[in-house]
């Protein structure tokens, strides 16, 4: 069956132009029906084949078409790929959390790519102008649909993909690696039987020979990742030697490059012929190679691939490795879900991972499968050959896995509260009926339906009142005499920023606590967000301890545990730019969720607190995002300036935007910028706003008993800004105004003569949502 008899018209769009034998088998149920469909396949099978047939589907209807991506490399993939659909004049659009959204762009897209946790996002927000095209969806692709039993991501694809059919009823096409319970699946989305397929191993293009190889686990953990690295290149060389290729899959970065490195060493102490050197064309070509050591490494036949690589390093080892130049390839995960790289030979030599929010955690399941799924190059090998090397104690584990497979689970459960609480504020959920009918939408119910005592099932009444009780006693949610159910303002912020409730509630607290202005500090917020629920399961090693203790030297913690420390002391290291080496591995994973953290915290303080409190948490959260000291945050407001041009400024003494604008271009030159930036730069600094502050007819002394009522103008002679402009006299706060300041602000200010010598009055304005430093003036009133 070719693609141009089937699809004319989208013949263009496919990377090949005959289907196999199950995508022909899929064909009818995808382009003749409008069933939602579910489909699990081996990996390797051709799975992609079918999302792009009910694309071309919705697209030849007119319609609108989702992908739903595992994970956001492969989002990027993915628009590279569908340059073919761009070729025939339809639109491509990504909509992931790293780019700024063009909503225009995506309206007119014809696809979306996104992953779960963006559309989660989108779909929450469906109702604003900026995300109303999530509600204009034909037809909704779930790649890698058993991501449903991942542990922290699969409840997040459940309750979107419930919310997404509640909003829009698009049609949906799920497709899954091979899953024993895939009736469960088709059976929350409302596919038919006829349009359900469970492709076996014989739909596999090559034959896979799967096990299991132990290792001898020794007291050193670095010890141990080489017995398993030497495990592993005894399963890979009897295929090295037959001009086989090997594909191993390790834990972290840092690991592809180690274990890249030992393996060239042990290939030439054992003599295995492979390896490019005497090829001068390639020798050439390597050196467009952006790593150095990826640069030397290729030539030996060895590589390593990771998502820390350039795209050009990227999509050179990945040609290489298919061009059978590359014959040992060292990588991570992602490899797993995303490009098509088969080889001979498939060795998981890390069943184990270092999370820098979990600790040590086990390689999920599904990831093992989808992994061995690589194992096997059509058109080349008639059986592939997958390992999984572990120790001893866990081998009975693997196989029992590799011989059943994994059942699809619901995680809905851990997290009930959380999903329940963003429902309730979006209004979707106003009263216990609505919770029940909301929860009857989730693969959630239906699993519990197959296995109720896992599930508790006959208690899921109680176990949802119980769930509302414990969001109403935490101020989350109100109820009314009718027993209806909303949202308060903290539980429309939890919701909107995504956090956990318990993290939800300690930013709450940390509000009650203190009033707007200087009551709070820099630790106060530091350690709202050290302590958060997110970072719960963070641990310190030993060898990271010191460097955590001379961080935070000389300053009072309290009763932190030891990962709250290690959160704390990356925080404060990042803030100055000075992580140490020893807590650099987990330092990007934990800044990213902690300015996540910081800026809802900041969202929490502007509600609850004022603006002066939120503009203080702002300003730490561009620190900690840039690196920069807290004289100098304010610079990184302009756009184009990150740490080193803040840096480089305020070294020549320009530590504000309104410094920049006053130096001008030709000062900033002076100041080591390029003529070209330091023009974008003085734009950058002339589109904040910029303050002049008149005190009018302000008295200079006032008798003891009298009262004079004056007037301070606030002037923005800049762009218009939220702003918080607050008088306090001798510390405590007189007046607070909240003010979206285009122009000018009247501030009456009362000058009375108290009991006292003096009065100090001071005018103080700050921008909740940019990390400006507050501008402050004051004057003195001596009283006669």
């Amino acid at each position: 069956m070719e693609v141009a008899e089937v699809l004319p018209e989208f013949a263009d769009a496919f990377a090949f132009e005959e289907f196999n034998r199950m995508q022909r088998e899929a064909v009818p149920a995808l382009l003749e029906s409008d069933d939602n469909v579910v489909a699990s396949a081996p990996t390797a099978a051709g799975k992609t084949a079918l999302a792009e047939l009910a694309i071309c589907k919705a697209l030849a209807d007119g319609g609108t078409a989702l992908f739903i991506a595992p994970m956001r490399a492969l989002t990027n993939e993915k628009e590279d790929d569908w340059d073919r659909f761009e070729d025939l004049e339809y639109s491509v659009y990504v909509v992931t959390g790293e780019r700024d959204l063009n909503p225009r762009r995506a309206r007119r897209a014809d696809i979306l790519v996104m992953t779960p946790e963006k559309l989660d996002s989108a779909t929450r927000k469906h109702d604003s102008r900026r995300y109303d095209f999530v509600t204009d969806v034909d037809v909704c692709v779930i790649d890698e649909v058993h991501l449903l039993d991942a542990d922290r991501r699969g409840s997040v694809l459940e309750v979107t993909i419930s919310r997404l059919r509640r909003l829009c009823a698009p049609r949906v096409v799920a497709l899954s690696a091979t899953m024993p319970n895939i009736d469960d699946v088709a059976a929350w989305l409302d596919a038919p039987a006829e349009t359900t397929f469970e492709f076996g191993d014989e739909y596999r293009p090559v034959e896979l020979n799967a096990g299991v190889k132990t290792y001898t686990h020794g007291e050193n953990s670095f010890a141990d990742k080489y017995r398993r690295l030497y495990r592993a290149l005894d399963l890979a060389e009897p295929h090295l030697r037959e001009d086989g290729q090997s594909l191993v899959f390790v834990s972290s970065r840092q690991d592809t490059v180690r274990a890249a490195e030992k393996a060239r060493d042990e290939i030439a102490e054992r003599d295995i012929p492979m390896g490019a050197r005497g090829n001068y064309d390639f020798h050439t070509d390597s050196k467009a190679l952006e790593n150095e050591t990826l640069r030397n490494s290729v030539l030996d036949g060895v590589a390593f691939h990771h998502a820390g690589l350039s795209k050009n390093d990227r999509d050179l080892v990945e040609e290489w490795f298919k061009e059978g130049i590359v014959e040992l390839l060292f990588s991570t995960s992602t490899l797993a879900w995303g490009v098509n790289l088969p080889a001979r030979c498939v060795v998981i030599r890390d069943t184990k991972l270092h999370d820098p929010l979990e600790g040590e955690v086990d390689m999920s399941p599904l990831d093992v499968l989808q992994m061995l799924g690589r194992a096997g190059r059509p058109g080349y090998d008639d059986v592939g050959y997958g390992w999984v090397v572990c120790d001893t104690a866990e081998a009975d584990k693997y196989r029992r896995l590799l011989r059943d497979g994994k059942e699809i689970e619901s995680r809905l459960a851990d997290s009930l509260e959380t999903h329940l609480n963003a429902e309730i504020a979006m209004g979707t959920i106003t009263d216990l009926d609505d919770v029940m009918d909301w929860l009857e939408t989730t693969f959630y119910y239906v699993r519990g339906q197959s296995k109720p005592e896992a599930y508790e099932f006959p208690n899921l009444r109680e176990r949802v009142r119980d769930c509302l009780e414990d969001l109403v006693s935490h101020g989350f949610v109100e109820t009314g005499e009718d027993l209806s159910i909303e949202a308060t303002q903290r539980g429309v912020l939890a919701s909107k920023y995504y956090l956990r409730l318990e993290t939800a509630a300690t930013f709450a607290r940390l509000c009650d606590r203190i009033d707007d202005g200087d009551d709070l500090e820099t630790n106060d917020i530091l350690e709202a967000v050290a302590t958060a629920g997110e970072f719960d399961s963070v641990s310190s090693r030993q060898d990271e301890r010191d460097a955590i203790d001379a961080v935070l030297v000389g300053q009072e913690y309290g009763d932190l545990e030891a990962g709250q420390r290690k959160v704390l002391a990356i925080l404060r290291g990042a803030a100055s730019g000075t992580t140490p080496t020893e807590l650099a591995s987990d330092s990007w994973v934990i800044r990213q969720n902690a300015t996540r953290l910081l800026s809802a915290l900041g969202a929490f303080l502007d509600r609850f607190v004022g603006p002066h409190a939120a503009n203080r948490s702002r300003r730490v959260e561009a620190r900690i995002e840039n690196g920069v000291s807290a004289d100098a945050v304010g610079l990184t407001a302009i756009d184009g300036v990150g740490a080193g041009r803040a840096s480089k400024l305020a070294t020549e003494g320009l530590a504000t935007p309104g410094d920049v604008v006053g130096a001008g271009i030709s000062g900033l030159t002076e100041a080591g910028l390029s003529e070209g930036v330091a023009e974008r730069v003085y734009e950058g600094a002339q589109s904040l706003p910029s303050l002049e502050l008149e005190w009018g007819d302000f008295p200079e002394q006032i008798e003891t008993g009298e009262n004079e009522v004056c007037e301070v103008t606030v002037r923005n002679v800049g762009e218009p800004e939220r702003a918080g402009i607050r008088v306090t006299v001798n510390g405590r706060e007189m007046t607070s105004t909240n003010t979206y300041l285009r122009d000018t602000e009247t501030v009456p200010v009362g000058v009375f003569g108290a009991d006292a010598d003096e009065l100090e009055y001071t005018v103080s304005v700050a921008f909740p949502e940019e990390p400006l430093v507050p501008v402050e003036q004051t004057r003195h009133v001596n009283i006669a």
